[in-house]
C-alpha cells in the first residue's frame, strides 16, 4: 500500500497565504500523477489541482492565478502554494496520487494504486 501524510493547513485570514505538502511512501514503483481535492462542509470533493510525473499541471478555475501546484519526484511529495486566500477557500484538503506499486521485485510484477491522505484543515477568516 501507499501512505500518504499532508501537513502545513491552519487557519489564515484573508488574503493570506499557506502551503500544503503531502509526501507518499511504500513500495511504489513509479506515480503517473499527484493532486489536491477539496471538501467543504455539505459539499462535494472537488479538484483543486493535480500535476503529471511530467510536469502538466491542471487547477480548477476557482484557483486559477493564486495556487501553484509543484511536486519533486525524487522525493514523492507534492505541493501546493495558495495566496490570496478566501473564505470560500475554506475545506478539509486531501491528497491523491496513483500510479504502480511493486509487488514483487523478483518477478517484476506491479499493481495500481489510487490513495489518499487523511485531509488537512484550511480555514481563512478574519
Amino acid at each position: 500500500q501507499v501512505q500518504l501524510v499532508e501537513s502545513g493547513g491552519g487557519l489564515v485570514q484573508p488574503g493570506g497565504s499557506l502551503r500544503l505538502s503531502c509526501a507518499a511512501s511504500g513500495r511504489i514503483y513509479s506515480i503517473n500523477a499527484m493532486g489536491w481535492y477539496r471538501q467543504a462542509p455539505g459539499e462535494e470533493r472537488e479538484l483543486v489541482a493535480d500535476i503529471t510525473s511530467g510536469g502538466t499541471t491542471n487547477y480548477a478555475d476557482s484557483v486559477k492565478g493564486r495556487f501553484t501546484i509543484s511536486r519533486d519526484n525524487a522525493k514523492n511529495t507534492v505541493y501546493l502554494q495558495m495566496n490570496n486566500l478566501k473564505p470560500e477557500d475554506t475545506a478539509v484538503y486531501y491528497c491523491n496520487a496513483y500510479g504502480l506499486l511493486m509487488i514483487n521485485p523478483l518477478t517484476n510484477y506491479r499493481a495500481r494504486f489510487d490513495s489518499w491522505g487523511q485531509g488537512t484543515q484550511v480555514t481563512v477568516s478574519s
